[in-house]
């Protein structure tokens, strides 16, 4: 293949000596075509129209020292070498104007000479692909040598470099490791999970999405998420998180997007909000299912356009935040009922994420362990082990069909931190698990006869099988709120059951309207639900 070189002319470099002289002195351009190893065959020459005696100059040089390499001249002008963004537009327009033809010709791009900008943006464009080649690196030769000087080739595909190429390994094995918090982990689908969550958190800057029931570890990933993007230097900014679940009514837009003084009633202040608090940062929207629509409206534009108005304010707002959000319910049923915005989901799950319950990685229970028990000992200021026959007793139950875990590792810690506070010289008997298998036997049940009467009264009245479609914690609700209607006169003694805490905090409470809202949202109207 034929070799072709393309180069800025040097100005000071390439203008040394006169006359006969300059043959005394280190000339880039010209010396990299003196190599015996390297012959190029053709020099893209590029230069402005103040240099055109320089370069007829250095292409009668080239041409006495390399016969066979061809000069081709090209005028390029920069308005202002020294600006990044001129020079850039100005070499990205050459190469997107140049007719490669990379099945016939290997091409290096000379970044020795021109500004150090010129350098950075033939670098730049090189790696990007726009220029189809390797860099070339010229120097002059050692002291006391009668060579033309010297040269490196570098090639920019880093798998290449075998010592590069196992250091990305190591890290990403280190990052990955992170996300997951040292834990060795055996569940094959997870750990392949993780491992591509590692590469999206370094690589991509886009809204993640997580999904899974309660209690997986969402809010905890996400923090990982967050640690090792600021290790990396990925953002600067601080993790705000907040669960979406506690933002409700007027309060929802103002903590969101923040207010301006005056903009409401006790608005005596103007107030950031947390999109604005999270800028340059990273903001976790724990369970966004539970936004409303004219929040996640306003969330929408705020994540594609950085932009956003504070309730009250007449003048937008920008915040370069990073975005993860969690959810445990099913968002494409949620567009479905109308509870969620489709155009809100389309840009929120480029990186969709599922952590599995803990019952469907048990395999993983036993590392887990070790972590929570290390995580107790710590906080403790002592150390907790098991007896062997104890640990033995304690996972075996944990892999059995009795263990629920229907809180995922929500019971896993609270079950570590019984044992931990009642092992007598930190070490947990067979007694002691004994004991607590007993205890998580008694609760499984407990909330496995709760969820059997929520799914009864929720089909009683929405149709055999709608509670099926639903997360448990959402049952829950809505169970408790038939139950306080089908137990309340009115609506609005209903409403003064379910809002005793907050309805004080108002000056006015329109207790009927909030449990028509809650109501509503199932379709469902309150005389309805008489037994």
């Amino acid at each position: 293949m034929r070799t072709v070189a393309i180069s800025i002319l040097g100005t000071i470099l390439d203008r040394r000596g006169k006359r006969e002289k300059r043959w005394d002195k280190w000339r880039p351009t010209v010396s990299m075509c003196q190599h015996e190893d390297m012959v190029i065959d053709r020099l893209e020459l590029l230069f402005d129209n103040h240099s055109k005696r320089l370069a007829e100059q250095v292409t009668e040089d080239v041409a006495r020292v390399s016969p066979e390499t061809e000069v081709v001249h090209h005028l390029v002008n920069f308005n202002d070498p020294w600006d990044f963004e001129t020079v850039y537009s100005t070499l990205l327009d050459f190469t997107r104007g140049y007719d490669f033809q990379t099945s016939e010709e290997q091409y290096l791009t000379h970044i020795t000479t021109g500004t150090h900008v010129a350098q950075i943006c033939l670098y730049l464009l090189t790696e990007a692909g726009y220029l189809p080649g390797k860099l070339l690196q010229t120097s002059p030769a050692k002291r006391g040598s009668n060579a033309p000087g010297q040269y490196q080739i570098i090639d920019l595909d880093l798998s290449k470099y075998d010592q590069i190429a196992s250091r990305f390994q190591k890290e990403h094995q280190e990052g990955t490791s992170y996300l997951k918090g040292g834990i060795e982990t055996n569940n094959t689908a997870f750990n392949k999970m993780i491992a591509q969550l590692e590469q999206v958190s370094i690589r991509s800057s886009e809204p993640i999405l997580i999904t899974g029931p309660t209690g997986a570890g969402k809010s905890w990933l996400a923090q990982r998420v967050y640690d090792l993007r600021k290790q990396r230097g990925k953002l600067f900014g601080p993790l705000v998180a907040v669960n979406c679940a506690t933002l409700r009514g007027e309060n929802a837009m103002s903590a969101l997007f923040g207010h301006k003084k005056g903009a409401f009633t006790g608005a005596t202040a103007d107030r950031p909000g947390l999109l604005m608090e999270a800028n340059n940062g990273l903001l976790f929207l724990d369970e966004i299912g539970e936004l409303g629509l004219d929040e996640q409206a306003m969330l929408l534009r705020a994540v594609e356009d950085r932009r956003f108005m504070p309730f009250g304010s007449d003048k937008e707002v920008s915040s370069d935040f990073q975005l993860i959000a969690g959810t445990n319910k099913d968002l494409i049923q949620q567009c479905q009922k109308g509870a969620f915005r489709e155009d809100l989901l389309a840009r929120i799950d480029l990186w969709t994420y599922r952590l599995p319950s803990l019952n469907e990685r048990k395999e993983d229970i036993e590392p887990n362990l070790e972590y929570e028990l290390e995580k107790f000992s710590t906080k403790s200021g002592y150390l907790v082990k098991f007896n062997k026959a104890a640990r033995d007793r304690y996972l075996s139950f944990s892999h059995s069909a009795e263990a629920v875990w229907s809180a995922n590792f929500r019971d896993l810690n609270a079950s570590i931190t019984r044992m931990g506070t009642l092992a007598d010289g930190g070490r947990v008997t067979v007694d002691l698990v004994d004991e607590e298998i007993m205890r998580l036997k008694r609760k499984w049940q407990v909330g496995a006869q709760d969820r059997e009467g929520h799914v009864e009264m929720i089909d009683s009245v929405l149709g055999a099988g709608y509670a099926a479609t639903m997360d448990y914690y959402e049952q829950i609700q809505l169970a408790a709120l038939i139950e306080v209607c089908r137990s309340s006169r009115s609506m609005a003694d209903a409403g003064r059951k379910l809002f005793n805490v907050s309805r004080a905090a108002k000056k006015s409470s329109n207790d009927s309207h909030r449990v028509k809202q809650l109501l509503g949202k199932y379709d469902l109207e309150f005389a309805n639900l008489e037994l």
